[in-house]
């Protein structure tokens, strides 16, 4: 014999009516940690800068009182690297293996700085010159061997233009997974590199024509820009194949929480904290500052470094977006994804 049990109905007013807020309590949470985390992670990188290991060159033989006086200021590591004569010194700073040249003389210490290698860097090592040389009587000479752009004082442009190549990237991607879901793969990839080279033109358009504030070597600063929107766009695209409408999670921790102010822009890394400053340069915003600072200021000594950074990120991310399977759950937009 069998017996049916009936269920009482599910009141109207509760379960169906409550669905849409458990999500959006979620949301909430979620928005309201990330808010603080992101003014955490920036906070913590640029509240009281902390030199760690600073490299300067040193022309002659010997550590003299200067320098030992100015290490003992920092607080830091001084790596010294020797040069028998200026020039060979000035190289290294071209190649930016240096943030400074010392000479010293007797009672006289030339001090060459290098303010495009890293503003707060320069900075910091012209104050405590000031006083180390005071302590000692000595007469210093402070010479800037790379200054900054009349325009960019602080050194802080290159940061805020990778920032917006960052952010607009993956906001891109977001739009597309939104109000195109019936794109396919290739589509998809080739949308996000159409927008990347069209904003990237647009940014070098309004920061150095319009606004003169930096000078960028157009065909380079372009395509830095664009590669560094377009892989921060295929990051997204890459973790909403894989965990779909919450990519923008893994995305803004990424790209924006730990990439951003690990990247050297706003301090450069020696005062960084050490885990930021190792990480920083094989993130994708931390090697669009690195190629985009030595495109602009240090032309005539480029690395390959930074490029491949972003090129293997770029190569990565299309590589799983490409591979993975098409996704049973709904996109950002609500759209099942398009298939190849």
């Amino acid at each position: 014999m069998v017996c049916f049990v009936r269920l009482p109905p599910l009141h109207p007013l509760r379960a169906p009516r409550l669905r849409p807020y458990l999500p959006a309590v979620v949301v909430a949470l979620i928005v309201a940690a990330a808010a603080g985390l992101f003014a955490g992670s920036y906070t913590y990188a640029v509240k009281s800068p902390t030199p760690h290991r600073v490299p300067v060159a040193a022309v002659g033989e010997g550590t003299g009182p200067f320098l030992r006086t100015l290490h003992q200021r920092l607080g830091a590591e001084l790596v010294v690297h020797r040069y028998a004569r200026r020039p060979q010194a000035v190289d290294a700073v071209e190649a930016q293996r240096v943030f400074a040249i010392v000479r010293e003389r007797g009672d006289r210490v030339d001090l060459d700085l290098a303010s495009a290698a890293g503003a707060s860097v320069a900075e910091l090592l012209r104050s405590d010159a000031r006083a180390a040389a005071r302590a000692l009587g000595a007469d210093l000479r402070v010479r800037d061997l790379k200054p900054l752009e009349p325009g960019d004082p602080r050194g802080l442009s290159l940061f805020y233009i990778t920032i917006a190549a960052v952010i607009v990237g993956f906001l891109g991607a977001v739009q597309l997974a939104a109000n195109a879901p019936g794109l396919r793969r290739g589509e998809r990839v080739a949308c996000t590199a159409a927008y990347a080279a069209l904003g990237a033109l647009a940014i070098v358009a309004a920061v150095d024509w319009v606004l003169d504030a930096v000078r960028l070597p157009l065909p380079l600063s372009w395509g830095i820009l664009a590669l560094t929107m377009f892989t921060s766009g295929m990051v997204f695209t890459m973790f909403n194949a894989l965990v779909g409408r919450w990519a923008i999670l893994p995305t803004w921790v990424l790209m924006v929480m730990l990439g951003n102010p690990s990247s050297g822009g706003a301090v450069s890394w020696p005062l960084l904290p050490s885990f930021l400053g190792t990480i920083g340069r094989w993130l994708p915003p931390g090697a669009s500052v690195n190629a985009q600072h030595t495109a602009v200021y240090f032309g005539g000594d480029l690395h390959p470094q930074p490029y491949l950074v972003l090129t293997a990120w770029s190569a990565a991310c299309c590589t799983l977006f490409w591979t993975r399977r098409p996704r049973t759950a709904q996109d950002p937009a609500g759209h099942r994804p398009a298939g190849p």
